[in-house]
């Protein structure tokens, strides 16, 4: 059976309803890191070992950074990974929409 009521609605109305838009914002932002550095990483021939080693921690430490999944990463670590590769972090606040 369909829920009419739901025709037309954004995937963002329909998380916004279940109190959940935040958390896929998050994880969305930490997805995208994560594949960005993994990015620059591969065009720079840097493999786990070499980019741990540079960042002066460990290979799981990296792993977890690494992984699209874990949002528990520091802004520190963030930076530090972001300058090996030649990058900067940038954050920003903005508007959230009502």
């Amino acid at each position: 059976m369909i829920d009419e009521k739901n025709i037309g609605s954004s995937l963002e109305d329909f998380l916004k309803e279940e109190s959940r838009l935040e958390d896929a914002h998050q994880v969305a932002a930490k997805r995208v890191l994560a594949w960005q550095l993994q990015q620059a990483m591969e065009s720079q021939h840097l493999n786990k070992v070499k980019m741990a080693k540079r960042m002066q921690t460990s290979r799981s430490q990296l792993d977890r950074l690494l992984d699209p999944d874990n949002d528990k990463v520091q802004l520190d670590t963030l930076n530090r990974a972001a300058a090996i590769v030649g990058k900067r972090l940038k954050i920003e606040l903005i508007d959230s929409p009502r």
